[in-house]
């Protein structure tokens, strides 16, 4: 069977923005938590920073998993 429709790498970089803005509350809220325990809360603009390259991975694994679901639906119909 031929894949149709966008591959991983385009779902990745349409996705990308939402994944990156994703990463950095996740950084942000542990960062939060981690106070808890002694460590400094890191700023907004250095959990956007460091949610920028770790955004990456997070949104390909996303869509290879939305991938997986288009390719399933094609092929139960």
């Amino acid at each position: 069977m031929t894949q149709t429709g966008w591959g991983v790498g385009k779902i990745t970089a349409v996705l990308y923005p939402f994944g990156a803005g994703a990463m950095a509350l996740n950084v942000y809220f542990a960062s939060l938590i981690l106070s808890w325990l002694g460590v400094p809360v890191i700023t907004p603009l250095n959990a956007i920073l460091v949610s920028l390259p770790l955004g990456i991975p997070a949104t390909w694994l996303f869509a290879r998993h939305i991938r997986g679901l288009m390719n399933k639906s094609q092929t139960e119909q």
